[in-house]
């Protein structure tokens, strides 16, 4: 992608309004706990002690609309105690630009690897970096510093002690993630009706097997319907799968297609009622058709052989979930069962949480990682941004630094996008609160109410688009400024210019010292392909040995499966929005090479939908295939990472062997499923296998390929498709 092009799509991304939920019940309630610290504080002390609590409490509750499992309310007095820190420490050393860049150096740069932890910690960490960088403006003595501190923090408990009183929807997010999982499922079972091969994003079970994790605290609350359904969406995935497969399920065409169809409509339908019953805490209801679909006649069952298998544990399964469907009356749901083998997620407490956070951030300490270059620009541009501001003849100079760290992500298009948006914002809010501010004059009290409005709104529309928020989260601090004392004209206009110069310095600072994916895609391939390898061999070492241990050996190698497959479409989606020339995997290959492995997971995916009962009779034939597959998808990682052309010799020497051996061994689907995986490997060897001439012109190729759609982009005949 061009650069022209990629600030084209940074643009449009950064003004997207997003469809998402709006919540306004959790709006109103933060909100109301902006309105509660600044009454008081107006009325009992002045301004400047108003706009320390409004602070604390705008950030405390922002920080609640983060995507976090942990309770809200220590979300949001995490955040009030860090703000306070961080606006305490800022004016011991405010002093003189000796002992305040260094700290704020520092500082910057320990938010920047909080997201070594995970994107709420990062966001959370960059607002205690902002509140460093007002208290230059406080009065200058201890005393008065640590009361700003203990206001801010206040802000927070005030935050925390609402959630407390006033929960929302309890649990909601929980219910959320588990309800999506199951009907992502029921999604895909209506699409197998149409397509037996149809992709399965497995995004929604990874954020439900998040979101089941607990503390001990909240185990104890928990409701009872979180505990099993999780498991049962895992369960029924491959089993809709392999119905629908024709090749190792029911037959492309005939009475036995039209029976799986009728079976995946119905799965649909059931998961679909379960999911609303886990959201919205009541039973639901499941028409007749479908309920009749779910018997299994033994005489007239159409069905044979493994696809008659599928079908009686597809029916088993869906019983389950037709009993959460029914009975969804909170203390009335009851837990699927658990399999023995199944562990119970647990979570860290806060303090218990410091050495987790301890070994990431250490993970994260190398030159090559997107998290720790993205702490250098941050403590570079905070620092470099307070420094120009200071120079500048302006007032609340600070804005430059503040937006730059507000903005800045650790990836490319995220840091250019919300630039893009927070300057739209940002003018689009202090226009409308400039002109209220001008037609209303001087009033404390009214411009304190107006605050909490603009607050309410700017956490309305948090999840709607970062300019949106942002529109009203300009007019808040209009306000509050107002709220204090200042004049519009010294203000306003200072503002747009100091957001504008903050928002350049950190697109600047990208350009200067980037992170790129696109010459990692390389080696994120790799660790997928090898991930894959290691959940494909322990899909073949349960079939030649079926037991507990294996079994937990394979839900293990799933789960890193995911965690890998999640990393590279990460790194590819990412890569595919930068102005960066391919290096080592063009586009096209790239996109190949992801059907391929897709096709092998897949594969892994049929064939563990019949993995024997620990009591069944053992396929010895799986296990030399399993040791084959392990070590050659070993190797062509290793081969990816470098540039070479993988080899099976091991997976084609291992099939021809179970070809050679015995008929009669009782496991159609392992070797249907071994032979599916083979041709997936031979996809991908063919995707990614060129000598270095083709390299070369494969890179001129694609260099073309970029400027012609650019091209065609810019004269206007992408049109009509931009517009569908």
């Amino acid at each position: 992608m061009t650069w022209l092009r990629a600030l084209r799509e940074v643009v449009r991304s950064g003004l997207t309004i997003e469809e998402a939920r709006l919540e306004p019940l959790l709006a109103l309630r933060t909100a109301v706990g902006v309105a509660l610290v600044i009454g008081p504080a107006l009325w009992l002390a002045s301004p400047a002690y108003a706009a320390s609590a409004a602070l604390g409490a705008y950030s405390a509750g922002a920080a609640t609309f983060q995507r976090t499992w942990r309770p809200r309310k220590v979300i949001a007095l995490g955040a009030g105690v860090g703000l306070a820190l961080g606006t305490f420490l800022g004016y011991l050393a405010a002093g003189r630009l000796a002992t305040f860049l260094p700290l704020l150096a520092v500082w910057a740069f320990a938010a920047g690897m909080a997201w070594a932890v995970g994107s709420t910690a990062g966001i959370v960490a960059a607002t205690t970096v902002g509140s460093m960088l007002v208290t230059v403006t406080l009065p200058t003595s201890i005393g008065r510093a640590l009361e700003h501190a203990g206001i801010i923090a206040l802000g927070g408990v005030a935050q925390a002690l609402l959630i407390l009183l006033f929960p929302i929807r309890r649990w909601g997010a929980h219910r959320d993630a588990l309800a999506d999982a199951l009907a992502a499922v029921a999604d895909y079972a209506r699409r197998l009706r149409h397509d037996p091969t149809a992709p399965f994003d497995p995004e929604p079970l990874m954020t439900a097997r998040d979101a089941a994790a607990v503390t001990p605290s909240q185990a104890r609350t928990r409701p009872s319907v979180l505990h099993g359904p999780r498991g049962l969406a895992e369960r029924i995935r491959p089993v809709v799968a392999a119905l629908a497969d024709p090749g190792v399920g029911a037959p492309p065409e005939g009475p036995g297609r039209d029976r799986a169809r009728e079976l995946l409509d119905a799965a649909a339908e059931v998961l679909d009622a379960a999911a609303r019953s886990i959201r919205r805490g009541t039973p639901a209801e499941v028409s007749p058709g479908s309920t009749d679909a779910l018997c299994v006649d033994e005489e007239h069952e159409v069905l044979e052989g493994p696809a008659r298998q599928a079908a009686e544990r597809l029916v088993e399964l869906l019983g389950e979930a037709l009993e959460i469907a029914r009975c969804g009356t909170p203390g009335r749901t009851p837990a699927p069962p658990v399999p023995e083998d199944a562990q119970v997620l647990v979570r860290p407490t806060m303090f218990r949480l410091v050495p987790v956070v301890v070994r990431a951030v250490r993970r994260e300490l190398r030159r090559d990682s997107p998290v720790f270059r993205h702490a250098v620009r941050l403590a570079a541009v905070a620092t470099l941004g307070y420094l120009i501001a200071a120079r500048l003849p302006v007032g609340h100079g600070y804005w430059v630094p503040i937006t730059s760290v507000m903005v800045m992500r650790p990836d490319f298009h995220q840091t250019y996008a919300r630039a893009v948006a927070r300057l739209a914002g940002t003018l689009a809010g202090v226009a409308l609160a400039t002109g209220m501010v001008r037609a209303l004059g001087p009033d404390a009290q009214v411009f304190g109410l107006l605050a909490v409005v603009s607050a309410g709104l700017s956490f309305l529309l948090n999840r709607t688009g970062y300019a949106y928020s942002q529109c009203f989260t300009a007019a808040y601090v209009v306000f509050l400024l107002g709220m204090g004392g200042q004049a519009w004209e010294q203000t306003v206009p200072e503002r747009v210019v100091l957001t504008l110069l903050g928002g350049a310095l950190a697109m600047l600072a990208y350009v200067v010292f980037p992170a790129w994916e696109t010459p990692r895609l390389p080696g994120r391939l790799a660790d997928w392909l090898a991930a894959e390898g290691r959940y494909a061999a322990a899909v073949l070492r349960s079939y030649a040995e079926p037991t507990r241990e294996h079994h937990a050996d394979l839900r293990r190698a799933l789960l890193a499966s995911r965690q890998a497959r999640a990393a590279w479409q990460e790194a590819y989606d990412r890569a595919r929005q930068e102005p960066v020339r391919p290096r080592g995997l063009t586009s096209r290959e790239a996109e190949e090479a992801q059907e391929a492995i897709k096709g092998f997971d897949r594969a892994a995916m049929l064939m563990e939908s019949h993995v024997p009962r620990a009591d069944s009779r053992p396929v010895p034939e799986a296990e030399r295939l399993a040791e084959a597959l392990e070590a050659d998808t070993a190797q062509a990682a290793a081969d990816v990472r470098e540039h070479r052309n993988p080899d099976w010799a091991r997976v084609e020497e291992a099939l021809h062997a179970w070809e050679g051996a015995a008929a009669g061994d009782g496991s159609p689907v392992v070797r249907r499923g071994a032979a599916m995986q083979k041709r997936a490997l031979e996809a991908l060897a063919t995707a990614v296998s060129r000598t270095p001439l083709e390299r070369d012109v494969g890179s001129a190729r694609e260099e073309q390929r970029v400027r012609a759609a650019a091209a065609t982009e810019g004269d206007g005949s992408g049109s009509a498709h931009r517009g569908g």
